[in-house]
């Protein structure tokens, strides 16, 4: 059985990867996409968006569909972002020998 001591010491490794995990994630960029490719957001896993492309075509449409494809954009890759970690945090659950499906507090 486990002491004490030994059960704080693993819970500071863990912090410090789950730490570590989200300053590196904090630089991953994830992208996400509209209108077949038309508009393009470009985000961090930190949730910071990095960039808007949209196509010059779409410059004569109207206002409204703009701004749904680029809210859709920004959905999209919110989603990647969200899938992103989702991954990080398990391949790192399971690397420390831990359940993959254990609920983290972020």
């Amino acid at each position: 059985m486990m002491n004490f001591q030994q059960m704080m010491q693993q819970a500071q490794e863990m912090q410090q990867k789950i730490q570590q995990m989200q300053e590196k994630l904090g630089e991953v960029e994830v992208h996400g996409e509209s209108g077949g490719g038309m508009v393009k957001v470009t985000m961090t896993c930190a949730g910071r968006v990095v960039s808007v492309k949209v196509d010059t075509s779409l410059m004569s449409s109207d206002k409204e569909t703009l701004e749904d494809l680029i809210v859709a954009a920004v959905n999209n890759a919110t989603a990647a972002k969200d899938e992103k970690i989702k991954t990080e945090t398990r391949s790192m659950m399971e690397s420390m020998g831990l359940p993959s499906d254990i609920n983290l507090p972020f």
